[in-house]
């Protein structure tokens, strides 16, 4: 909630998701309240490995926001780009995006992150394991510097290996974990 970069571990099922919505979701209402000419940007970028959970993460930002104006788009692969596009490129306030599909979209120049303030990696070490994280890296080297944005990283486990990846994206992040290591 103070808008420190944060690193997040704790098992499947534990409510990774909700933990890190609902902070985002407050701000962005908070924000949209004091300054609601601030609409037609995309301000949350959440990358997530699956077009599954995607989705779930969009079904939660639904759920969470139908009597809101904030507004959500999941893009990955296996549907057509057109109504992603046309999304983007209108601001969308939150994406919850794999890296390939994104990666397509701001190729052809349909995404902009001028405005984003938030970044989430979600199931950063599956992400990893399924070879992402090279589109990661280029996905992060075109976002606002790490100084003008929050990184959260959320992860199931955390391997050496994703703690040093991390430490590519984030800033002086402080370190939560719910349950024990590898539990």
């Amino acid at each position: 909630m103070d808008g420190s970069d944060l690193i997040g571990c704790a098992d499947t099922g534990t409510g990774k998701t909700a933990a890190f919505l609902l902070p985002i979701l407050n701000r962005m209402l908070k924000a949209r309240a004091t300054a609601p000419e601030e609409r037609g940007f995309t301000r949350v970028l959440i990358l997530a490995p699956t077009r599954e959970l995607c989705s779930q993460i969009e079904d939660d930002v639904q759920g969470f926001t139908y009597h809101t104006d904030l507004t959500s788009i999941a893009v990955y692969g296996g549907t057509p780009m057109d109504p992603q596009e046309r999304a983007l490129k209108s601001g969308v306030d939150i994406v919850a995006a794999t890296p390939g599909r994104l990666m397509d979209h701001m190729r052809n120049g349909a995404v902009k992150f001028d405005k984003l303030d938030t970044l989430v990696l979600d199931e950063a070490d599956r992400m990893m394991d399924m070879g992402f994280w090279p589109d990661v890296r280029r996905i992060v080297s075109a976002l606002p510097d790490t100084a003008a944005r929050q990184t959260l990283l959320f992860s199931a486990t955390m391997p050496e290996e994703v703690m040093k990846l991390a430490d590519e994206v984030v800033c002086d992040a402080k370190f939560v974990q719910v349950g024990s290591a590898g539990g």
